[in-house]
């Protein structure tokens, strides 16, 4: 696959998601509403929110991923290496110069967000930038680099922000569910039991189905990425090795969330049992002793 067909690739799978999204959560919207009674009101309620979290989340995903993560603007003078790297790679990869952030926490990870390459951010954590030596960082970089010029971005900041407010939006009709003030036997009563049902089981599957959107287009990405990373810097020991650190680090990342997982080089969280085959399937990200051994093999 050419990096042309990818790219058109992403483009397309950007728009589908956000037709996707716009229809589970419509979906789950109406549910409710056969559950509340007010099935029209809901839908019109789930459309509105779902269309302007769309539109919003593609131009405004990357403010609002650095604003749930607590990413701060990099200043050049304190971090002149991490700016100079960047600058350099960018520069070999073809790629305008990206705005910098940074993470104030030891785990480290980094990540890239915004809609295109003149709308890239790359953001990495300070224990990043301290524990990992040049090599190490410029092959994180040129990962991130990687997702920036294939528009994975653009796909991964706006899922981000669509899982976020769909299981925001689950989470409130649950609470308000168990904790409204209206009487839950008279809406049981007067209400469909298949209905009832459904929005029950609606309920339960609505966060799989965010999960398993995420791994849909996160676990493929890193593989391309490490790869056209590596493209670049003419290194894969490098990245290899940084990958080998981050995930060594037996803490996991504070800013981080169940939304916002899949856009790190490497999953956030740290799992007890790394080589359990359930926690590998329902991983935003592939076993990165995999990802290590195929760069190693280059």
């Amino acid at each position: 696959m050419s990096v042309y067909s990818q790219i058109s690739q992403n483009k397309t799978k950007t728009v589908s998601i956000m037709v996707l999204f716009i229809v589970l959560f419509s979906g789950f919207f109406y549910l409710a509403g056969k559950y509340f009674n007010s099935p029209g009101a809901f839908l019109f309620l789930g459309l509105l929110i779902s269309t302007f979290s769309s539109i919003g989340s593609y131009f405004y995903s990357d403010k609002i991923v650095l604003f749930t993560t607590g990413a701060k603007p990099a200043n050049k003078k304190e971090f002149f290496d991490y700016y100079t790297t960047t600058e350099n790679l960018a520069l070999a990869a073809g790629l305008p110069m990206p705005k910098l952030y940074v993470i104030d926490d030891p785990a480290p990870n980094a990540f890239a967000t915004g809609r295109d390459p003149k709308h890239a951010v790359v953001c990495a954590t300070t224990g990043l930038l301290q524990r990992l030596d040049r090599s190490d960082i410029e092959g994180v970089i040129s990962h991130e680099l990687s997702h920036v010029k294939n528009y994975d971005i653009l796909i991964s900041s706006l899922v981000a922000v669509l899982v976020g407010t769909l299981v925001i939006a689950s989470d409130w009709i649950t609470r308000s569910l168990w904790w409204g003030r209206g009487d839950r036997e008279e809406r049981r009563s007067s209400s469909s039991p298949i209905f009832a049902v459904l929005f029950i089981v609606a309920l339960i599957l609505t966060p799989i189905a965010a999960t398993l959107i995420q791994l849909a287009i996160s676990r493929k990405r890193e593989f391309l990425a490490d790869a056209s990373g590596v493209l670049v810097t003419r290194n894969p020991e490098g990245l290899a090795s940084a990958l080998e650190k981050i995930s060594s680090y037996p803490y996991s990342l504070k800013s981080a969330s169940s939304s916002t997982a899949h856009l790190f080089i490497s999953n956030p969280f740290k799992k007890k049992d790394r080589s359990s085959w359930l926690a590998n399937l329902f991983s935003t990200h592939p076993p990165v002793e995999e990802r290590i051994k195929i760069l190693r093999l280059m």
